[in-house]
């Protein structure tokens, strides 16, 4: 099978006393995600805030292995209102592929004081047609009441993308790596 990797490999340390979580926060882009254990094994967890316990996934050491992590959400931006938290608008008749309590990061290109990384969806509001407006909206835990950013012009590309958490428990002491991927199957496989 050929892996072709997705953004950057990450690595985290794990011991057998207790859960490590990666101090990456990981975009969701791709549907699967390759780990290695290198000097022991370890169990794996995959989340928001991941902890991970011997009931979870488990990666024999020096094995590698590939995780679903399930189609990855994203949805364009055409609105975001600050405050003490921030409501995201998408566009109509989109609706909102993210639920409450998902993990989500918000990326602008050219307006960075928009820009956000691991939050979590508090609400969603998709109710037709009050006070004239029809576009789903969601809030997202986010403090945006500092500073004053640019309003958010239509020429400029939003996205509100789902992001991940790794974390592992060892059976003993090393390191796990971690990579989303996308596999294919060669020729003859």
């Amino acid at each position: 099978m050929a892996h072709n990797p997705v953004g950057i490999n990450s690595a985290l340390p794990i011991n057998g006393s207790s859960s490590s979580r990666g101090l990456n926060t990981t975009a969701h882009k791709t549907d699967a995600l390759r780990v290695v254990a290198v000097g022991a094994g370890a169990h794996v967890a995959i989340g928001t805030f991941p902890t991970a316990t011997s009931q979870n996934y488990y990666v024999a050491s020096g094995e590698s292995e590939v995780i679903t992590l399930g189609a990855p959400r994203n949805q364009t931006v055409i609105g975001i209102t600050t405050g003490a938290t921030t409501t995201i608008d998408f566009p109509e008749g989109t609706g909102s592929p993210f639920e409450v309590g998902d993990a989500v990061s918000l990326s602008v290109v050219g307006q960075t004081d928009y820009n956000f990384t691991h939050k979590i969806v508090s609400s969603i509001n998709n109710t037709a047609g009050v006070d004239g407006f029809y576009n789903t909206r969601i809030v997202v835990n986010h403090d945006s009441s500092t500073g004053n950013p640019a309003a958010l012009t239509p020429t400029n590309s939003a996205e509100l993308r789902g992001s991940f958490m790794v974390a592992a428990l060892g059976t003993g002491s090393g390191t796990l790596h971690y990579q989303q991927v996308q596999s294919s199957k060669g020729a003859n496989g």
